[in-house]
């Protein structure tokens, strides 16, 4: 038996015979052509164009009734990618200055945006490089007429896939009526492997790099997900364990699946809301089959990446309606853009700094450029008339500010009635706590704002000085350290004094070991993932929170 070990990022287990997904490949060679060949080339490309961006429109419709419309927007977002000024410019300036073929300069102009997207220090623009990839394959194989599909037919058996990453037309291939899960060899929680393996239920090992090795074809496998693990050729005793592990995670499925309508409500009777954290509208199908109270967490920096400019008014607007109106009447909290740091858009220009956590970042970003801000506020406002929108304001250090904020806010307001444009006037707003700063001034925000939202990431960072990025320290990275939750408790104080809603929106709010602590210092709201919501609520509905009382404040002091 081998063991391989990756990051789980679909839970389950699931038994079966490993299977390579075999990728269409291209050999491009560079063909030096004459110049007066260069408007040949360029039409041909632009022709190829058109090609794939029908391809896509047939394959979004395929994708809709396949994995649902919230995940076949991807499909939108690669036809925008093939209209991208930067890509197509470069692909023309290849053949033009080059004197290259058209397919050699879509493979090359794939290979730079690739390479640069690799290099960026942020997760979710990395993975944007299999999206260039796939769409430059597309272009490719419409220059040529064949995009073969040799995946579709895979046998009447339980597989496993095995691939470096799959992207989303990939994804479609697949007859999913035999497949039990995947092993990726690159790939993260937020690359399209991941997200498309939770819309469908499938369990995922990914990241797991050369151990992954072709002699393991036809093996028997099984993925433990939860563990991040694969075991190739296992053996009884693996089998067994995993089978009893695989009946208890089907038996607490079926029992959370119970909880779907249930009051988020102990025992006792103290009410807390568990709502979901949202990072691409491609999300709210999940956040609905959890059963989640509202929209914790919007984080909207996703609408202004995988483009060359930044979203205008009526591009955000028509996602924040959207977002509102499928949740219904359901509390929908729009955090403004929150880049910099790790979260770098090229047509922004942010400037390198030796320290950018504590840079130029979130609403530093918003102030200093009111004109993007004013944009998006808009868009939200404009938004609110079609549910239950509230707007929450990041890396917030001072009380000036959030009256400069405000001060913007209103200005905006103004400008909407002076064109009778109707939008919430009450719409509610709310600062992250996610600095000391914000923490030891709790009180003073409280009187100027709805409701505050811990952001437990940030704030256990900068609190204790841990870049949890960082090998050397980030065993250090410890969100239950007694700072940090002493930190919690002084903010729910303030927030009970004025009568605010405190919400609880970083990783820890999904630890089902901290939900007895911030029952009892009074959270009314916990923002996690929709994984984990039915757990949550299955915590919380279990827990007497009278009889634990006690103990946890005398474990909160010294």
């Amino acid at each position: 038996m081998n063991v391989i070990k990756g990051i789980g990022a679909s839970e389950g287990i699931a038994f079966g015979e490993l299977r390579a997904f075999k990728k269409d490949y291209f050999n491009i060679n560079s063909e030096k052509i004459y110049t007066k060949d260069h408007e040949k080339e360029i039409e041909k490309y632009k022709k190829s164009c058109k090609l794939a961006m029908k391809q896509l429109d047939d394959l979004y419709k395929e994708a809709i009734a396949d994995i649902g419309e919230e995940h076949a927007t991807i499909f939108q977002v690669h036809k925008m990618m093939i209209e991208d000024i930067d890509y197509t410019n470069s692909v023309m300036s290849i053949i033009i200055n080059e004197n290259s073929n058209a397919e050699y300069a879509v493979y090359m102009t794939s290979r730079n945006f690739e390479r640069t997207f690799g290099e960026l220090d942020n997760d979710y623009i990395q993975q944007r490089a299999s999206d260039v990839r796939d769409i430059s394959k597309r272009i490719i194989s419409c220059m040529s007429l064949s995009r073969s599909s040799n995946n579709k037919n895979t046998g009447k058996t339980n597989i496993i896939i095995g691939s470096d990453d799959l992207t989303p037309s990939e994804f479609l291939e697949l007859d999913r009526n035999f497949i039990k899960g995947f092993v990726t060899m690159l790939g993260s929680k937020n690359s399209h492997t991941s997200i498309l393996a939770r819309a469908v239920n499938l369990p995922c090992v990914i990241g797991v790099g050369g151990q992954l090795r072709p002699e393991y074809e036809g093996y028997k496998v099984i993925i433990d997900s939860f563990a991040g693990t694969v075991y190739v050729s296992p053996d009884k005793i693996t089998v067994k364990r995993l089978k009893k592990k695989k009946e208890l995670c089907d038996r607490r499925q079926e029992l959370l699946s119970r909880l779907k309508g249930k009051e988020d409500i102990t025992t006792d009777g103290q009410k807390i809301e568990i709502c979901a954290n949202v990072s691409h509208i491609s999300d709210l199908k999940a956040v609905r089959e959890c059963d989640a109270r509202g929209i914790g967490l919007f984080r909207s920096e996703f609408i202004f990446m995988n483009r060359s400019d930044y979203p205008t008014e009526d591009e955000q607007f028509q996602i924040y309606k959207k977002v509102t109106t499928k949740m219904e009447a359901k509390r929908v909290v729009i955090r403004t853009l929150d880049v910099g740091a790790d979260k770098k858009i090229k047509y922004f220009s942010l400037p390198e700094e030796v320290n950018p956590a504590m840079g130029y970042r979130g609403i530093r970003v918003c102030l200093d450029r009111p004109e993007i801000f004013k944009t998006q506020l808009r868009a939200i406002l404009r938004a609110s008339m079609f549910g239950n929108i509230e707007i929450l304001f990041p890396m917030i250090c001072s009380l000036d500010e959030v009256l400069k904020i405000k001060h913007i806010l209103q200005e905006v307001k103004q400008d909407l009635d002076k064109s009778e444009i109707e939008y919430d006037k009450n719409i509610k707003i709310g600062v992250m706590i996610e600095t000391p700063a914000a923490v030891f001034i709790s009180d003073v925000l409280a009187a100027e704002v709805d409701f505050f939202s811990i952001g437990t990431n940030d704030l256990v960072q900068y609190s204790l000085a841990v870049d949890r990025q960082n090998d050397k320290v980030n065993f250090m990275f410890n969100p239950h350290h007694k700072a940090i939750l002493r930190m919690i408790k002084l903010v729910c104080e303030n927030a009970k004094k004025f009568n605010i809603r405190i919400a609880v929106c970083g990783e820890i709010a999904a630890d089902e070991s901290m939900t007895e602590i911030f029952l009892v210092l009074g959270v009314n709201e916990l923002s996690v993932s929709s994984p984990f919501i039915l757990g949550i609520r299955k915590k919380v509905r279990e827990t007497n929170v009278s009889s634990v009382r006690e103990e946890i404040l005398k474990n909160l002091s010294f």
